[in-house]
């Protein structure tokens, strides 16, 4: 399920992207968001969708939805319900894990959920964006082309033209 060689080649694309580290860390920061959320099977369509409307790179977009993997999935839903239930006033309790991750067996814990999973997807997006962010300035800073290309986006705050 995890193909490390399939993630290199994707950080090393995301990184030599001809585009301000801004727009790319912005685009991966609302994959991450998207990716948090408890809406399973949806995560590549929501991104997608959410980088045509925010016209933010597809890749990037994508990429951080999946982040939350097979692997962090329960503990991220299991925190994101403690967290809704405590902010709602309620006990919080474990998640009972239903015999699925379907939308129709997480929904009678909907409003936990997404409003555990809205705020951890936040905080996490914003750390992404800052992660992402210092990664393309330290990779462009290796090679001297990707510098000066960098360091000119930085000065005009937009994408160039090529």
């Amino acid at each position: 399920m995890l193909n490390k060689e399939l993630w290199k080649k994707r950080l090393y694309r995301i990184l030599s992207l001809d585009s301000h580290p801004g727009h790319i860390s912005a685009g991966f920061a609302v994959g991450v968001f998207i990716s948090f959320t408890p809406f399973f099977g949806l995560h590549t369509p929501l991104a997608i969708a959410a980088a045509f409307i925010f016209r933010l790179n597809k890749l990037t977009c994508v990429t951080g939805a999946w982040v939350n993997t097979p692997l962090t999935v329960v503990p991220i839903l299991g925190l994101s319900f403690k967290l809704g239930r405590f902010l709602r006033g309620k006990t919080v309790s474990e998640l009972p894990l239903p015999t699925g991750l379907e939308w129709h067996n997480l929904e009678k814990y909907a409003k936990s959920l997404i409003l555990g999973s809205s705020i951890l997807g936040f905080l996490a997006a914003i750390v992404a964006y800052f992660v992402c962010y210092y990664l393309v300035l330290r990779f462009r800073a290796k090679d001297a082309t990707q510098a000066s290309l960098a360091e000119e986006m930085e000065e005009t705050g937009e994408d160039l033209e090529q």
